[in-house]
C-alpha cells in the first residue's frame, strides 16, 4: 500500500507545482534586487555627456529608472504609457538608454516623444549586470532611501501602472 502512496503524492506535489507556474505571469520575475540599495553608477547624460547622473542624486525621492532603447519593439509600445503618466507629474522617469548608440537614443526621443527627467547613456552595458537585465523595457520604482520596491519586467500597460506602480508610488511617498 504504501508503495503506491508515495508514487501518488510526489505526483500530486508536481501537479501543485505545475499549476502554480502556469498561472504565474511571466512580467512579474521576483527579482533578487527588491529590498536592496539600487546598484550605484555614475553615467553622463544622454543629451549633455558631459554631465553625469547617479542614482545617489535621487536620494530623498521616490523615482522610476525606466531602461529603454531605441532598438526595443516593447519600448516603442510602452512610450505613450510613459508619456501619459510624465505629463502627470506624479513621479520622476529617469531612462537608462541600454546598449544602445548616443544618437540612436536621441532621434529615437526626438520623434517619439521624450518623458524623461533625463537618460543617461549606457552604451557599453556596464551597469546591466548589476540590475539583473535580460532585456529591455525594464522598469524599476526607487525609495527615497534608493531602496528597489518593485522590478516591472516587459513594457508597462495602464493597467499594471495604475493596479501595482502608481499606488506603490502613492505609498512610498506618504512615508517618512
Amino acid at each position: 500500500m504504501i508503495r503506491f502512496i508515495i508514487p501518488l503524492v510526489a505526483f500530486l506535489m508536481i501537479l501543485v507545482l505545475l499549476y502554480q507556474g502556469l498561472n504565474a505571469n511571466p512580467r512579474e520575475i521576483p527579482s533578487p534586487l527588491i529590498g536592496k540599495p539600487a546598484p550605484a553608477f555614475t553615467l553622463p547624460q544622454l543629451h549633455e555627456p558631459d554631465k553625469k547622473f547617479s542614482p545617489q542624486d535621487m536620494l530623498g525621492k521616490v523615482w522610476l529608472l525606466n531602461m529603454w532603447a531605441s532598438w526595443c519593439v516593447s519600448c516603442k509600445e510602452e512610450l505613450p504609457v510613459l508619456l501619459a503618466l510624465a505629463r502627470q507629474n506624479v513621479v520622476p522617469i529617469y531612462g537608462l538608454d541600454y546598449k544602445d548608440k548616443r544618437e540612436d537614443g536621441e532621434a529615437w526621443l526626438a520623434s517619439g516623444g521624450n518623458p524623461y527627467v533625463l537618460s543617461v547613456a549606457d552604451t557599453e552595458d556596464s551597469i546591466g549586470n548589476d540590475y539583473g537585465v535580460r532585456g529591455v523595457p525594464e522598469t524599476y520604482v526607487i525609495d527615497k532611501q534608493g531602496i528597489i520596491r518593485y522590478k516591472q519586467t516587459g513594457a508597462i500597460t495602464s493597467q499594471n501602472l495604475k493596479e501595482k506602480i502608481l499606488p506603490l508610488v502613492a505609498e512610498l511617498q506618504n512615508k517618512k
